[in-house]
């Protein structure tokens, strides 16, 4: 082995070393919770859209669980998200979803939708936790204990878990959407108010999955174009 080719394995032993650092510090609120058997992380995505769905994960990984560069689904580039996202699904105990539609959302406000999301992923768990792990809010007409932690899904492997999930999840979603109904460039925005999006929907009208409550400030009527 070349001088070269030393030096390229040593730095590669150590960013392995400091990332599985960084994950044992993630690990903090599972090893404090390690005596039960199930640990549930909860988080949503889509509170901020002017379209589409809220959607909410639930994932119990199993114990001693290794998934390098496992972080809050923001900081992920999509590429990133997608492999990882595969990696959850083949690792995890349990994986749960809620999806709460625009209708809904209009309906109860977001944040109650996202109660509501929350509520129906951990319904999709295939087994009951023990505790949930909530990326900084404590769930309503849940019984089970819940430990809501600010910044969950940077904290927490399992939050960060279930960040991942819902975001890629809603951004499948969204993709699909602007196959079914383009011209909002849903692909790109995922139904968030970028520049684009906003001068479509000036110029189109609000689509059956936009939020009404959500977009008074950018169509005098509400009347839907498709």
């Amino acid at each position: 082995m070349t001088k070269a080719e030393e030096q390229r394995l040593q730095k590669k032993q150590e960013k392995l070393k400091a990332e599985r650092q960084r994950l044992w510090e993630m690990q903090v609120y599972e090893r404090q919770y390690q005596d039960l058997a199930y640990v549930c992380g909860i988080d949503e995505v889509g509170r901020g859209p002017l379209a589409g769905p809220v959607v909410a994960g639930a994932v119990i990984l199993p114990k001693e669980c290794e998934i390098l560069y496992l972080n809050d689904s923001k900081k992920l580039s999509e590429k990133k998200r997608e492999l990882l996202y595969e990696e959850i699904m083949e690792k995890a105990v349990a994986v749960g979803l809620g999806v709460i539609g625009p209708a809904r959302i209009d309906e109860i406000n977001i944040l109650q939708a996202t109660y509501e999301a929350m509520r129906m992923a951990i319904a999709q768990l295939s087994v009951k936790p023990d505790l949930l792990l909530n990326d900084a809010v404590t769930i309503p007409q849940v019984k089970l204990p819940q430990v809501p932690i600010i910044k969950g899904d940077a904290k927490s492997i399992s939050i960060a878990a279930a960040s991942i999930v819902a975001k890629v999840t809603r951004d499948r979603m969204m993709v699909q959407y602007e196959e079914l109904l383009p011209g909002y460039h849903f692909a790109s925005n995922k139904g968030y108010g970028s520049a684009a999006h906003i001068a479509a929907l000036k110029e189109l009208g609000p689509c059956p999955i936009h939020r009404k409550s959500f977009i008074g400030h950018f169509v005098a009527e509400q009347k839907e174009s498709r």
